[in-house]
């Protein structure tokens, strides 16, 4: 740990078990599921749920959660593709022929909900609890009601406004407006939350357990789920996506299921270092970036060049734009498309990828792609070059991590906030409106087609120190998440930061390149760094080539990083969680 650094938040230690989420009430909720003998796949599921409770701006039951999950006992190291998939009636020629080639906010958007698969098949494969247990905070919170804080006044002022006078129509929000804005207007700091009809959710699903108790612990889960994806609240869910024209339908919903796989890794600095593995979900969404910029990165003298010096802003940044690059022109299903994996994370590629980093001046606009084929079998186009677009740089989402006594390890992403579509009738939640991340050019290899999984932007991580899991990590931020998420980890790998000091120092970004959200902005140069990145460092970074926009000291536009780091030779657990949001670690 590095003495010396300024920490506003103490470190916060532990032995036995350890969480550290988005949200203070989320942590709570993953503390007490691991105090009553859960393990950190019950706590994670649990604080998940709370998280879809109280950051609706971010996150929704109906959404996304990504997840990747380290099972002691078997040694499994798995992504849960917590990722919905575009309705079988689904088609890109009707945005072009109804919509001028616009993607308009609302349940056109709608993808297959995957949260709930997300939540139960992860308890179901490696937690030890029932979903009633894991539940019951939630639930809770839920019926209960709990204070706004003004993080979450101000996402509802801001989506009220553009519900209200962007959507010309609002006949199909009514269900959002009378949750969040009950007499037209958005409640206060201090005004309670209670979202009735989600709890009245969480109550059917826990009867359906109940229902199918002599069926064991997992036939009891699996009734749970299928009450969401083949029963009552299915075709509720149905009945009201086609109602306003939408394309879900009741086989949509029952042919879903999310995937349990291996996910990619990288060995940061080879086996002569001190034994780093990375892990990072899949190219179904931008997970793979984080493991190619640290192999980018890997053959610098970063802590040669001084932390967050103008040198060192330089590098990470142009090594994020190459990731970027080759994100855009590579990435998307790999259930549609051929994604070279093993080519853009081998060694070989990253040293050719540095080399075109120029030291002393920054690629005016996202680079070219590579060409990481010539490092793996097979072949495959790229997508074309994209020309610069206005519009906003859209961020949601919010994280997940915990870790228990037994050596397991949880890291999720979950997310789908309220703006992005209406709220479903009874149900008290909205139905993932993700496909707002594909392309219409049919070209993209994240095009939008039937079945498809659009390119996520949520992606936990998790690193391992010899083969056991060392540090948990991630952040909400849509596209800032692999950037926050490589500097957290430079931070403790290279300059031997704690946790704590690694979240709170301060961050850069790059934002060329097609932004992941319709209707994909892109902004050649920009650069966005907090104020508290010196003013020499942001001259030199600027008579780089950089276009540099100075943000807040404590921006949340960086995200809100939480990780939890394991020290297996003190035998202690440390958890870290941002300011710049509503995170909070807890551990004992």
């Amino acid at each position: 740990m590095t003495l010396g650094l300024r920490s506003y938040r103490p470190l916060v230690g532990g032995v036995t078990h350890m969480v550290s989420t988005g949200h203070y009430l989320a942590t709570a909720a993953g503390y007490r599921i691991l105090e009553q003998g859960g393990n950190a796949i019950d706590a994670g599921v649990a604080a998940g749920i709370v998280i879809n409770v109280t950051l609706p701006q971010y996150t929704s039951f109906g959404g996304v959660a990504p997840i990747i999950i380290h099972h002691a006992e078997s040694g499994d190291t798995r992504e849960i593709s917590g990722l919905g998939r575009w309705p079988a009636e689904a088609s890109s020629d009707y945005f072009r022929t109804e919509h001028g080639g616009d993607m308009p906010h609302g349940v056109m958007r709608t993808v297959t909900p995957a949260a709930p698969d997300a939540w139960l098949t992860t308890l179901s494969r490696y937690g030890t609890m029932t979903f009633e247990q894991v539940v019951t905070p939630a639930l809770e919170i839920a019926a209960g009601g709990f204070p706004i804080p003004a993080t979450l006044h101000r996402a509802l002022a801001s989506s009220g406004d553009n519900i209200i006078l962007d959507e010309g129509d609002t006949s199909q929000w009514t269900s959002t407006m009378q949750i969040f804005y009950p007499n037209g207007k958005a409640l206060g700091v201090g005004d309670l939350l209670v979202q009735s009809d989600l709890a009245r959710t969480f109550r059917r699903m826990i009867d359906a357990e109940r229902g199918a108790s002599g069926q064991g612990r997992e036939g009891a889960l699996q009734a749970a789920r299928d009450l969401f994806y083949k029963g009552d609240i299915a075709e509720e869910m149905v009945a009201f996506i086609r109602g306003q024209g939408g394309w879900l339908s009741m086989n949509d919903l029952a042919a879903f299921s999310v995937g349990v796989d291996s996910p990619p890794m990288i060995d940061y600095k080879g086996p002569d270092s001190a034994e780093i593995q990375v892990y990072a979900c899949g190219p179904w969404c931008q997970g793979p970036m984080n493991l190619h910029a640290l192999r980018i990165l890997e053959g610098c003298d970063l802590p040669g060049m001084g932390h967050n010096s103008a040198e060192y802003i330089h590098t990470v940044l142009e090594a994020l734009k190459l990731a970027f690059a080759d994100r855009h022109a590579y990435y998307g299903d790999p259930d549609f498309v051929d994604v070279p994996m093993a080519g853009l994370l081998s060694r070989e590629y990253a040293d050719i990828r540095r080399r075109e980093i120029d030291p002393s001046r920054a690629h005016p606009e996202m680079p070219d792609a590579g060409d990481p084929w010539a490092f793996q079998s097979g072949t495959g186009p790229a997508a074309r070059k994209p020309e610069p677009v206005a519009g906003p740089l859209s961020a949601d989402t919010s994280y997940i991590c915990a870790v228990d006594r037994w050596g397991n390890a949880f890291s999720a992403t979950p997310s789908d906030g309220f703006g992005g579509a209406p709220i479903v009738p009874g149900l008290g939640f909205m139905v993932s409106a993700r496909g707002a991340q594909n392309w219409l050019d049919e070209d993209h290899p994240s095009s939008l087609a039937p079945g498809k999984r659009p390119r996520l932007t949520p992606n936990p991580a998790m690193a391992f120190r010899d083969g056991k899991p060392w540090m948990p990590f991630g952040t909400p931020g849509g596209d800032v998440q692999p950037q926050s998420m490589v500097q957290l980890f430079l931070n403790v790998a290279e300059f031997g930061m704690d946790v704590q000091q690694a979240i709170e120092a301060p961050r850069a970004s790059t934002w060329s390149f097609p932004n992941s959200f319709w209707p994909h902005a892109y902004r050649p140069g920009l650069v966005g760094v907090e104020s508290r990145i010196a003013p020499s460092v942001v001259d030199d970074l600027r008579k780089r080539g950089h276009d540099v926009d100075v943000w807040n000291e404590w921006t949340p536009r960086m995200g809100s990083l939480c990780a939890i780091e394991i020290d297996r030779e003190r035998g202690s657990l440390f958890g870290g969680a941002d300011l710049r949001r509503d995170g909070y670690a807890m551990g004992r």
